[in-house]
């Protein structure tokens, strides 16, 4: 009995990046980038959607595919370990479609939180979307949006993922704005490309001072922007947005790793009255990590490296924005 009551009260006050876990947290949102997170199907929309297919060159099973399901489930149930309750709110980057995480949501151990899903199709070369679950019995869907970046800083046409914007509401009729990224990345030179990656975080800014205007006072952007937080891209949210991954950058955390060394490039950016009362973090629970044999310390485990079959998640880590109440 005693040892019961002592885990209840341990369970009470256990904090994580600052922030009690169970008393203090007013809501807990999540974002991860799951590589290339196509369903087993060829269903004729592209060179990707053929590769990752049962057929293709990477021999992307039903088997493989739901074992990928089962370990995002897993890791999101992880989450409540470590901050006290899943997320209410995941956003995630790189998959084929809706199907996909509706997958997740409805044929893992997560169906049991009613999950629901906003997704919609982006014009993308790759043929890879955003999307965002949320839970049903802490939120309502009361609006939002798919915002496409059609055109880069010189004006020349892009295809690259679409914005996805959605505005929930709690029970209490507190409304929370998230912003969905998936900005383009350094394929074909980091210089040559900036005008693109300006161009996303130009639009998710529109949209937030629209927002700000408008009195709504909860925004919280989240993404993989392809870029660290000292990038170009940056200086056009100076002022209006804070970067919540600034501290761990500082510190050398990362959510991706290159030639040993970690580059933080998924992130939460917040505006509004929500700002003063959150804070990111980085999971990597050891499940998610393998060795690094080239250097030292541990790498996420991907899904594939290069045309071999790993059995990981992706190369990037999840990342999770802890909300204090008011």
């Amino acid at each position: 009995m005693w040892r019961i009551l002592i885990l209840a009260i341990l369970m009470c006050t256990v904090s994580y990046a600052g922030v009690s876990a169970v008393t203090e947290t007013e809501m807990l949102a999540a974002f991860w980038n799951l590589e290339n997170f196509f369903d087993w199907t060829d269903g004729g929309n592209g060179v990707s959607d053929m590769e990752f297919s049962a057929g293709g060159n990477r021999h992307w099973t039903e088997s493989r595919f739901w074992r990928k399901c089962h370990g995002v489930a897993k890791t999101i149930m992880w989450m409540a370990d470590r901050y006290g309750r899943v997320p209410d709110v995941v956003g995630v980057a790189e998959v084929e479609n809706r199907g996909v995480m509706q997958a997740v949501i409805r044929g893992t151990l997560l169906k049991k939180y009613d999950y629901v899903q906003v997704h919609a199709e982006s014009p993308d070369t790759r043929g890879i979307d955003v999307a965002l679950i949320y839970r049903k019995d802490m939120f309502r869907h009361v609006g939002g949006r798919s915002i496409s970046v059609t055109r880069d800083m010189d004006g020349n046409a892009m295809k690259t993922r679409d914005i996805l914007h959605v505005c929930l509401e709690k029970e209490d009729g507190r409304r929370y704005h998230f912003l969905v990224n998936h900005h383009p990345s350094k394929y074909g030179g980091e210089n040559e490309t900036s005008g693109r990656r300006m161009a996303a975080m130009q639009v998710m800014v529109s949209v937030c001072d629209s927002l700000l205007a408008a009195g709504e006072p909860d925004i919280i952007c989240m993404g993989d922007f392809n870029d660290s937080p000292d990038g170009q891209a940056f200086g056009l949210v100076s002022g209006k947005l804070e970067n919540k991954a600034l501290p761990l950058y500082r510190s050398g955390r990362g959510t991706v790793r290159y030639s040993g060394k970690w580059d933080l490039i998924d992130m939460f950016m917040t505006g509004g009255e929500v700002t003063g009362r959150s804070v990111m973090d980085i999971c990597f629970p050891d499940f998610l990590g393998v060795k690094d044999n080239a250097h030292s310390g541990m790498k996420p485990l991907r899904t594939y490296v290069g045309p071999v079959y790993a059995g990981g998640i992706s190369d990037h880590l999840p990342i999770v924005l802890i909300v204090k109440k008011p």
